[in-house]
């Protein structure tokens, strides 16, 4: 046995192998199956532990042996760690992607103007819109809403366009009466949504701007991708509400005198946000003007009616006969009601203009009498106390 583990330590050339085959036929059987087990790489269990060759040249393979085992648990376990990251990212990917081209882009622009404190919208175009009807298309119209605030006054809309997913309005809407503590603290809502005359009109997507990144007097424009955001209920609607001196509403007034004609000129122009009196979240909106006191019947005026509207537009105007220096005595009574067929009247809001007024009031009374045969016009806001004037 050693001459044969030295022969297969030595790998002796086949000739001598040969040479040594005849003289023992047991130990060439036994170098035969040396040699075959060589060269299958396989010794015996034994040499493996006597020999440290072997477990020298298992080493080697030990390092390949134990970086697959940390690899292979998790292929054996595909399932739980891998798709968990994946889905995650293709949730969020679909989710931009989603926003971005299913439900489609809004195209507008606002304009705030503070001398005449008006919020201009101009409502341009949507692009690539999410198809709501069975035929791939939509009938598609944008909603504006200033929040907080759950009266229809906050709510305006645009023309609704039939069969179109690439809408072109280039429609303005206008919100009047807006003061500068409103812009700082108000946010617009702009909604596009399908109109369905046979059930429910579809809520499409939604983008919101707070109004106070715009700048006075300075147009801005606006490219944006709709998100898909639940549609406020008429419930939380009203937790957003704003504060009972605000849902009166505004009037915007007009004053002038006359100086070759003595007399005052009151124009009524318009009025904003007014509080709903209807039970269909509306009102029908009339005007009544009184120069008071000692002005006999002429005193009093109104203006017509305006149907279901609470943001109504008169441009009506008064005039009452009188010296300027009189003025200085007098007080203009403003109050809105709404119109009830059959039964009395809603009073909605007022104010009072003159000397013993404040505020806003007295300034533009004040504005008036300085400034002769000049109009000058100045919001206000509507009081909800019940008058006692011009009943």
């Amino acid at each position: 046995m050693k001459t044969e583990r030295h022969v297969l330590a030595s790998k002796p050339p086949r000739a001598n192998a040969q040479q040594a085959a005849p003289t023992s036929a047991p130990a060439a059987n036994v170098e035969n199956k040396h040699s075959e087990r060589k060269e299958t790489v396989s010794p015996p269990a034994a040499e493996e532990k006597r020999q440290p060759v072997v477990p020298s040249s298992i080493s080697s393979h030990i390092p390949a042996t134990r970086i697959i085992p940390p690899v292979n648990p998790p292929v054996n376990n595909p399932t739980p760690p891998r798709p968990t990251p994946d889905r995650t990212e293709e949730e969020d990917n679909d989710y931009d992607s989603d926003d971005a081209t299913t439900l489609g882009s809004l195209e507008f622009s606002l304009l705030y103007e503070q001398e005449n404190h008006t919020l201009h919208c101009c409502i341009i175009k949507a692009k690539g819109l999410k198809p709501m009807d069975s035929n791939g298309l939509a009938d598609p119209y944008v909603k504006l809403h200033l929040l907080p605030g759950a009266s229809k006054s906050n709510k305006l809309r645009t023309k609704t366009l039939k069969n179109t997913l690439n809408p072109v309005w280039n429609e303005t809407l206008i919100y009047y009466g807006i003061t500068d503590d409103e812009m700082s603290r108000k946010t617009l809502r702009l909604s596009v949504s399908d109109e369905d005359k046979f059930g429910h009109n579809e809520f499409i997507g939604e983008t919101r701007v707070a109004l106070k990144k715009l700048t006075f007097n300075q147009k801005k424009n606006f490219n944006v991708c709709l998100e898909r955001v639940i549609p406020v209920t008429v419930a939380q609607e009203s937790l957003l509400s704003c504060d009972d001196s605000e849902e009166r509403g505004r009037i915007l007034v007009s004053l002038m005198y006359n100086s070759q004609q003595s007399r005052l000129i009151v124009g009524v122009v318009r009025c904003a946000h007014l509080a709903a009196m209807d039970s269909n979240g509306y009102s029908d909106p009339f005007v009544k003007v009184c120069l008071r006191p000692d002005m006999g019947k002429k005193a009093k005026n109104k203006t017509q009616i305006k149907k279901k509207t609470l943001n109504p537009e008169f441009n009506e105007e008064f005039s009452y006969e009188i010296k300027h220096a009189e003025l200085a005595k007098k007080t203009l009574d403003i109050s809105v009601w709404d119109y009830d067929m059959g039964k009395s009247n809603d009073f909605i809001g007022g104010c009072q203009l003159g000397i013993q007024a404040k505020g806003e009031c007295l300034k533009h009374w004040y504005e008036c009498l300085k400034n002769k045969d000049k109009k000058i016009e100045c919001w206000h806001s509507q009081q909800r106390g019940f008058p006692r004037f011009c009943l």
